[in-house]
């Protein structure tokens, strides 16, 4: 079992990776967890009801770098429900790198339908064990549009660090 603890300014949130059922998104979220890449990020998108998004903006909206995009894996039975951390992507369905999204509430249209381009779904690769609190909390701030983007928070909800515990 393999966690990654999220230290953000409003709290701790402590993500289990499915390495079972999503092995090339939990090894991907792992692996820049682990050389140290979310920290200095932002939750950069805030939808209340829905979802709260990070993983690769930096404050001021700037992107950060990433590697190459993975192949996705929605089809692979886990569900966007409440709590559950899956991949942010573009309208590509292999285009997800380091983004992701933490459910505020069970989000079925986001899971695989089929293989064509409406239906991939967005990839499940863990879930909140810790910090669901922080989590809503984060829901209720208030938020505004930056450079190009709607639903930013207006006080940055920053990653300070990331932790990573793997057990034998």
């Amino acid at each position: 079992m393999t966690q990654v603890t999220f230290k953000t300014n409003m709290g701790d949130i402590t993500v289990e990776v499915d390495y079972e059922n999503a092995p090339v998104g939990a090894e991907n979220f792992v692996h820049y967890a682990m050389e140290g890449f979310y920290n200095g990020t932002i939750f950069h998108r805030i939808i209340p009801g829905f979802m709260v998004q990070g993983g690769g903006m930096l404050p001021g909206m700037e992107d950060k770098p990433s590697g190459d995009p993975i192949e996705n894996e929605a089809d692979n039975g886990l569900k966007n429900v409440r709590g559950s951390v899956s991949y942010a992507r573009t309208m590509e369905p292999h285009s997800a790198t380091t983004q992701f999204f933490m459910n505020l509430v069970d989000n079925a249209f986001l899971d695989h339908t089929s293989k064509d381009v409406h239906g991939w779904g967005y990839a499940v690769f863990g879930k909140i064990v810790e910090g669901m609190d922080v989590l809503d909390a984060m829901a209720k701030v208030a938020t505004t549009s930056r450079r190009g983007h709607q639903d930013v928070p207006v006080e940055d909800i920053i990653v300070e660090k990331t932790i990573v515990k793997e057990d034998d």
